[in-house]
C-alpha cells in the first residue's frame, strides 16, 4: 500500500509545472525519499538557493495535490535550497520570519534610549495549552540524556504539575522505549494528533509514527518539518511543562528548537569526564547564544557504588560538571550515579522515577526536578508572563 501511494505521488509530482519553467521535478530528481506514515507524506524538493522563494508557493501546491489521495491526511513538503560551489546565496533567498504575537507594551528603544532586555521566547508564538518548555540537551552523545528527561519530567510529575514529553530526536527516538509505549498516536479529526499516555506523562515521538527499525533519512528541512507538527500539530494542552528530549549536538533540531518556540529554558547533562564536558561548553554555548536561559547542568554517571562492598568508585572521573558549572556561571542541579536499577527500569520501559519513587534513585531525580522548577520561575516568573493572544 504504501509503495501504491508513494507512485501515485511521483506521478502527480511529474504532471505538475514548476515555478522554473523547466522539467517535472521527478526527471530532474530534485525530489527526495517519500516516506509515508500514518497517513501523512513527508519528502522535500532541492533546488538552487536563487530559487528557493519561487518554489514555495509549488510546494504549497503539491501538498494540497498530495492530501487529495486516498489514504493521505496530510502531506508536508519541506524546500532545501542548496548553493552551487562558488557561489552566494541571494540576499533574499530565505523565507522572511513569518509574523508572531507580541505582547501588548512598546517595543522601547525610542528616541535612542537602550531597549529593555525581553524576557526569553517574548516574541516568539507559544504552543496553546503548553505553560513552560523545557529543552534537556547534551553536547554529545551516549551521556544518558534521554534517560535523564524521561526522569527529569517525572519528577516535575510527582511535583503536581501537568507533564508531558516530547521526543525531538528524529534520527534516534528512545521515548517509547523508556516509557514502554508501543500504540500508534491517533488522530483527532484528521487535523491533529493525540500524544500516547504513559506513567502520567503525554507523549510524543517520532519512533511512535514509524518501526523501531525503520531509519530516518532526512534532510534537515525534513526534520525542521517533522519537529515543527509534533510541536504545533499535536493537542498537548493543557501542560504546565513539556520536557523536549532534544538530540545530541548543535545542529538543526537544536536551532530548530531554540528559534522558534519560546524555551523557558535549557538543562545540559554531561558525564563528569573532561571529553564530555568540552562538547557539553558547546550545547551551553549555543543556547547562550540563542537567548535561551541555561537553567543549570546535571552530572550523569557521576559514580559507582559497588553493590557487594559498598566502595565507591568514580569511573569518569567525579564533580566535573560541577566544577564546569561554578566556572561558567550556571547551576549545578545534581548528580546521578551509574546504577543498575536505573539501566534496568529504562530498559524495561518503566522509569526508576515511577517505578521506584519513594527509591534513593527517584529522590535524586526529584531533587533536580525541584531545582529545575525553582530556576524556570526565577528565569521568568509565571506572574510576569505576558499574555499571548492568537487570532
Amino acid at each position: 500500500m504504501t509503495d501504491d501511494l508513494k507512485s501515485r505521488i511521483l506521478d502527480i509530482l511529474r504532471r505538475m509545472d514548476p515555478p522554473d519553467g523547466g522539467g517535472d521535478v521527478v526527471s530532474r530528481s530534485l525530489v527526495s525519499e517519500i516516506f509515508v506514515a500514518d497517513g501523512k507524506a513527508f519528502f522535500s524538493l532541492t533546488v538552487p538557493a536563487a530559487e528557493a522563494q519561487r518554489f514555495e508557493p509549488f510546494c504549497r501546491r503539491i501538498e494540497a495535490e498530495v492530501a487529495k489521495l486516498d489514504g493521505i491526511a496530510k502531506a508536508i513538503v519541506a524546500l532545501t535550497a542548496e548553493k552551487s560551489a562558488g557561489s552566494q546565496a541571494p540576499r533574499n533567498s530565505a523565507p522572511p520570519p513569518s509574523p508572531t504575537p507580541r505582547p501588548a507594551g512598546g517595543a522601547g528603544g525610542a528616541g535612542g534610549a537602550p531597549a529593555a532586555p525581553a524576557r526569553p521566547g517574548a516574541n516568539k508564538p507559544g504552543i496553546p495549552g503548553i505553560e513552560r518548555i523545557v529543552a534537556v540537551a547534551s553536547g554529545k552523545g551516549g551521556v544518558g540524556k534521554s534517560t535523564t528527561a524521561v526522569n527529569l519530567a517525572l519528577g516535575l510529575a510527582a511535583l503536581g504539575l501537568r507533564v508531558g514529553i516530547l521526543d525531538a530526536d528524529v534520527y534516534g527516538p528512545s521515548i517509547p522505549r523508556l516509557l514502554g509505549l508501543k500504540e500508534k498516536p491517533k488522530s483527532a479529526g484528521g487535523r491533529t494528533i493525540v500524544p500516547l499516555e504513559a506513567f502520567g506523562l503525554k507523549a510524543m515521538s517520532m519512533g511512535l509514527m514509524v518501526d523501531e527499525e525503520t531509519p530516518m533519512i532526512w534532510r534537515g528541512p525534513m526534520v525542521m518539518s517533522a519537529l515543527t507538527q509534533m510541536l504545533r500539530e499535536v493537542e498537548w494542552g493543557p501542560l504546565d511543562v513539556l520536557v523536549v528530549d532534544m538530540p545530541p549536538g548543535t545542529g538543526d533540531a537544536q536551532l530548530t528548537m531554540a528559534q522558534q518556540v519560546p524555551l523557558a529554558g535549557a538543562v545540559i547533562v554531561s558525564t563528569p569526564q573532561d571529553l564530555a564536558l568540552i562538547d557539553a561548553r558547546k550545547g551551553l554555548a549555543m543556547f547562550r547564544k540563542v537567548d535561551v536561559p541555561v537553567l543549570g547542568i546535571v552530572e550523569n554517571m557521576s559514580y559507582f557504588v559497588a553493590p557487594d562492598t559498598g566502595r565507591r568508585y568514580d569511573i569518569f572521573g567525579h564533580g566535573g560538571a560541577k566544577a564546569e558549572a561554578e566556572r561558567l556561571g550556571v547551576p549545578f542541579l545534581g548528580e546521578v550515579p551509574i546504577e543498575m536499577a536505573i539501566r534496568e527500569s529504562s530498559d524495561a520501559g518503566r522509569p526508576v522515577t515511577a517505578s521506584e519513587p519513594d527509591g534513593p534513585h527517584a529522590a535524586a531525580y526529584k531533587h533536580i526536578a525541584a531545582k529545575v522548577l525553582q530556576q524556570i520561575e526565577e528565569a521568568a516568573p509565571r506572574s510576569a508572563a505576558p499574555r499571548i493572544v492568537f487570532d
